[in-house]
């Protein structure tokens, strides 16, 4: 039975169950099964989640183009699930990137590639499919060749950066019938998984408003959308692309209706020029007066804090001075700049409000300024209301007043440990490796039609904040 068709039919008896008092705890693994959401656990009436081994009839042969961050991550899942999934090819134009995830999977040298055009070169196929994470602008034409050359795709968010590459890849698929899975990564993981199938099963009535929050994470704006490699929206997407894409999907994933209308505004209000304290030189490496009194030193974020670090290429080190290096050094010293001194574009609070089809409404909030990241989403139904973190969410129903809490631990279960967004990277891959093996896209939890639909709801609020009007979707 395909992901797509269990899920319309599943109940609150198969998923809602993992629902209980205050004291739920931590779910139960019961191995491979035919679905997530299938069995319950008698002991603590959660519901067991699958294993993340795949059930293929031999390892898929993947090609990593762009061995970045996204990329190593797609590419661990080989490292634990060897049977599943075989990297045998790599492509990045930066030869220590490329180098040591080729070392890391004995590529051999023929199969170790510069620029993604090599790898199409040849005009034949070299592997069973390609996974596509390079930067946001450069998905579109790889994504083209991969296609026309019959490999199957996984595909990072977003899809391309104009509406219009979107609607290409979404034509190119269906004509040449390959498979392309986009990364939305969040609805494979557990929670949101549980939260849908709750919503679906009627037990808060009828959907009638949504309230989604994206709590960016003060910290994480600035490395990755003042600093880094997201920081313009014209060399990559606006930050509602970049960023919330995920969100976009959630809801119209959740609300399962399309997208009629959207509305935004939002703007970058605190990360420029005129807003630098007295004295900020370029680059806080160089003897910032303001060290210690300014949250966003690049120095206390990435040498005391040792966050983001996956952009320097230290290779599991968290040395203090080779983290100061990096900062020092030409190729990675972007991230040593002043946030009020960088090229930076992307609005550091967002707001979108949307009107799906049968007059159902949703709100967006994206904000930089908060202590921690985390989704944040209230859903509001006829017959119930629903609360949650991404960690756990509260089902109040209206009549009986008695709420139940889903809080599944899955970070407890070791397969799932450091599996990336609550499980859901580690779970994209084993179904894009099942849909491959299978031939058949209707193991993925959605069809290209749908990922690209949240991406034009990403276009059509980036126009409306910059016109100021309601955009018809």
């Amino acid at each position: 039975m395909k992901r797509r068709d269990f899920l319309k039919g599943v109940s609150l008896a198969a998923v809602g169950t993992a629902l209980a008092g205050p004291q739920a705890g931590a779910a139960q693994w019961m191995g491979s099964a035919a679905d997530d959401t299938k069995g319950i656990d008698p002991v603590t009436g959660l519901s067991p989640v699958r294993s993340l081994n795949p059930e293929v009839s031999h390892p898929v042969s993947v090609i990593i183009i762009g061995c970045g961050n996204r990329g190593k991550t797609y590419a661990r899942y080989a490292e634990k699930f060897p049977n599943g999934m075989k990297v045998v090819g790599v492509s990045d134009i930066l030869e220590h990137r490329k180098n040591y995830l080729g070392d890391k999977h004995g590529v051999q040298a023929e199969m170790r590639f510069g620029h993604y055009r090599e790898v199409f070169a040849t005009g034949k196929k070299l592997a069973d499919a390609v996974v596509i994470a390079t930067p946001d602008d450069r998905h579109y034409e790889p994504c083209m060749m991969a296609l026309d050359l019959g490999y199957d795709v996984l595909l990072e968010k977003p899809v391309a950066p104009t509406a219009k590459e979107c609607k290409a890849i979404r034509e190119k698929t269906k004509k040449t019938g390959r498979i392309v899975a986009v990364c939305h990564v969040l609805r494979y993981s557990p929670y949101f998984m549980a939260l849908r199938e709750v919503v679906r099963s009627g037990a808060i009535g009828e959907v009638v408003s949504i309230q989604h929050m994206e709590p960016i994470q003060y910290a994480h704006m600035s490395h990755s959308y003042v600093r880094g490699n997201w920081r313009s929206s014209k060399e990559t997407t606006p930050i509602i692309l970049a960023k919330s894409c995920h969100d976009l999907d959630i809801l119209r994933w959740i609300i399962d209706k399309p997208c009629k209308s959207i509305s935004a505004d939002g703007s970058l209000t605190f990360f420029k020029a005129e807003n630098a304290p007295e004295g900020a030189p370029k680059y806080c490496t160089d003897g910032c007066p303001h060290q210690g009194k300014c949250p966003y030193d690049a120095v206390e974020i990435y040498t005391r804090l040792k966050q983001h670090l996956g952009v320097f290429d230290l290779n599991g080190s968290k040395d203090p001075a080779l983290i100061m290096s990096r900062l020092k050094d030409p190729r990675y010293n972007s991230y040593a700049r002043c946030v009020f001194h960088c090229d930076n574009d992307q609005p550091d609070h967002y707001v979108a409000d949307m009107v799906f089809e049968g007059n159902v409404t949703a709100s967006f909030t994206m904000d930089a300024f908060t202590p921690k990241g985390g989704r944040r989403t209230r859903i509001m139904g006829t017959m119930g209301y629903i609360e949650g973190d991404m960690k756990e969410f509260t089902v109040t129903d209206f009549l009986t007043r008695t709420p139940k809490i889903w809080n599944m631990k899955v970070a407890e279960i070791p397969e799932y440990a450091q599996s990336g967004h609550g499980g859901g990277d580690y779970r994209l891959v084993r179904d894009f490796l099942e849909a491959v093996d299978r031939q058949d896209a209707g193991h993925l939890s959605s069809s290209i039609d749908v990922s690209i639909e949240s991406h034009l709801m990403g276009f059509a609020a980036e126009r409306s904040r910059r016109s100021g009007k309601k955009e018809k979707i």
